[in-house]
């Protein structure tokens, strides 16, 4: 899960860091608010990557997502921008907890059938 969420993570890191720059030009905020919202959004997404693994990342993403959203008020094509990042980070969440899953059940498998094998070595014909 993590490195589905974290790949949708560096992603919006990239889409903030240009609807900043698209910000400064139909925006009246001042460019230090922009810049300093933006970094901050951006700062956060890059510490998420770290984060996720921990209780409360996956909440947090989730936040940002919704902040996302709302950044469509300064930048139009950001509603429509953030309503698709929210859905990869859904997708994210979903199937990367899915996989992790999957791997813990083949692991398991595999380590049974490994343990069965030794056993079934060590017993003479």
């Amino acid at each position: 899960m993590r490195m589905l969420c974290a790949s949708t993570l560096i992603g919006e890191f990239f889409v903030i860091g240009f609807a900043g720059l698209v910000a400064m030009q139909l925006s009246d905020l001042s460019d230090t608010t922009i810049w300093t919202v933006s970094g901050v959004a951006m700062l956060l997404c890059v510490v998420l990557c770290g984060a996720l693994g921990r209780r409360g990342g996956v909440t947090l993403g989730w936040v940002l997502q919704a902040a996302l959203v709302a950044s469509g008020f300064v930048v139009p094509t950001m509603f429509f921008l953030g309503i698709v990042f929210a859905a990869l980070w859904w997708a994210s969440v979903h199937f990367g907890r899915r996989i992790d899953e999957a791997k813990a059940r083949w692991a398991r498998l595999a380590s049974e059938a490994e343990q069965g094998g030794d056993e079934a070595a060590a017993t003479p014909a």
